[in-house]
């Protein structure tokens, strides 16, 4: 299914659950964009929510934008520590606040993810053997447990509809070279460590997030790509209601994904059928959590 729209300059070339991407085109309009900036895409946030690698409707009104800005918010706080792929938000007015103008990276084919807090994933594997991709911690953890210190468990990128498969370090260095693999672990740290801090300056709590990083073909410099920091690569917990031992209140799709597997939903999660429509009040308690991450964590208001 194509989500493609008629923007002035660009020629829609892939769609993913949530993101677009266009390219310039061969117009006048186009070629003024790569003689301005170079070998560009435009990278357009949507409203489309997915949950259990499924896209929902209706999409979540805003989300585009939140998710858009969000990530800029962040591009600003992490600029210091590592580069980033935005080249401008000069965006066509169709695709206005929810969309970059960024660099081409040659994209690293890891899902770098680090770990604060053991839940989701890391929690099922520790588990069952006491470890997260090989890396042991100390007995006794639960669902929300803050780990001694956060760590790097990263994961190999799926086909679109598949699940990333968490893997150990060795495996992402024999893959990429051990110098990319280091490079990136020590950068992912490092992002991490920042967020952490400015998010539970804000009473927020980040357990954990997904990077993705590319190297620009002009620099040679491992760059930060993608969206940065969002409740779709990140779990967000109010930190005043933060209780080790059971799931955390999040800011993000939770309201969906606890929806879908209600008995109310009526949606049978094994099997071979699309998820139903999502009701209304789900799409707008779930919008308001998406807009209540954006003001916390940067103290800004948006209006949507």
């Amino acid at each position: 299914m194509t989500h493609a729209v008629d923007l002035p300059g660009w020629a829609h070339t892939y769609s993913g659950k949530v993101r677009d991407l266009y390219v310039p085109d061969g117009s006048d309009a186009g070629r003024a964009l790569v003689q301005a900036h170079g070998d560009v895409v435009l990278v357009v946030a949507s409203d489309r929510v997915s949950a259990y690698d499924h896209v929902l409707s209706p999409g979540i009104p805003g989300k585009g934008v939140v998710l858009t800005q969000l990530s800029l918010w962040w591009f600003e706080q992490l600029a210091d520590l590592v580069p980033n792929h935005v080249v401008s938000t000069d965006v066509p007015d169709a695709v206005a606040g929810r969309a970059m103008v960024c660099r081409r990276l040659e994209m690293f084919p890891v899902e770098c993810v680090v770990r604060g807090y053991l839940t989701g994933s890391g929690l099922a594997e520790y588990q069952t053997n006491g470890q997260v991709t090989g890396i042991a911690l100390p007995a006794g953890l639960v669902d929300g447990s803050r780990l001694p210190e956060p760590i790097f468990t990263p994961a190999t990128k799926a086909e679109l509809g598949e699940h990333d498969e968490n893997v150990p370090f060795e495996t992402v260095a024999a893959q990429i070279g051990q110098a990319a693999a280091s490079t990136l672990r020590q950068l992912t740290l490092a992002v991490y460590g920042r967020a952490e801090q400015i998010a539970r300056e804000r009473g927020v709590i980040l357990a954990d997030t997904k990077l993705e990083f590319g190297t620009d073909p002009t620099t040679g410099a491992v760059t930060l790509g993608d969206e940065v920091l969002t409740p779709d690569s990140s779990r967000f917990w109010p930190a005043d209601a933060w209780q080790p031992g059971r799931a955390q209140p999040s800011f993000d799709k939770q309201f969906v994904r606890d929806w879908l597997t209600s008995t109310a939903s009526g949606w049978d999660r094994a099997a071979d059928t699309p998820p139903p429509a999502l009701p209304a009040d789900v799409v707008e308690r779930t919008r308001d959590r998406y807009l209540e991450a954006y003001e916390r964590l940067t103290g800004r208001h948006l209006s949507l």
